[in-house]
């Protein structure tokens, strides 16, 4: 049976839909992001990480997010300028959304659930990341903290390497 990961979308921030079942076999990183956050420099390691195992399935998703401290204030086509002007982000990004309160995206509902984080759904901070395995099952969630070629390149090349 697939994974409900599976069966979940998003739009993206061209405004395209982003069907989830296209996920499928690859190992997926989730990362709730902004533009105007102290961890914002963390989009170079997210780039780093996805340019050294994209070819082996890796795929990141960025989910813009304005519901901390409000450093995403920018429309769609300003954050994929920004993304792509100060750090080359060629992974998927999506649509601004929420990640927690009334307003959860169905994505976040459905990871947050799987994999909470000293014993909370709730997202603390911009730039906590999820990693969903080839199955479709979320098996870490990394805190907003620590540089990503260097706290989660080991857990995705583990994942990478299962059959």
């Amino acid at each position: 049976m697939a994974s409900p990961f599976y069966a979940l979308a998003a739009t993206d921030i061209a405004g395209k839909e982003f069907p989830f079942a296209q996920l499928q076999g690859k190992v997926v990183l989730v990362v709730n992001v902004a533009s105007q956050c102290g961890f914002t420099p963390q989009y170079k390691g997210l780039q780093e990480l996805y340019d050294k195992y994209k070819d082996e399935g890796l795929v990141i998703i960025g989910f813009p997010c304005d519901q901390f401290g409000h450093q995403e204030p920018g429309q769609e086509s300003e954050i994929a300028s920004f993304c792509q002007k100060n750090f080359g982000v060629t992974f998927p990004m999506m649509a601004k959304i929420e990640v927690n309160g009334d307003n959860t995206h169905p994505v976040y509902q459905f990871l947050k659930s799987e994999k909470k984080q000293l014993f909370m759904e709730r997202i603390k901070w911009n730039f906590e990341k999820f990693l969903i395995n080839k199955q479709g099952e979320v098996v870490e969630r990394f805190s907003s903290a620590g540089d990503p070629m260097r706290n989660i390149a080991p857990a995705v090349a583990k994942l990478l390497a299962e059959a």
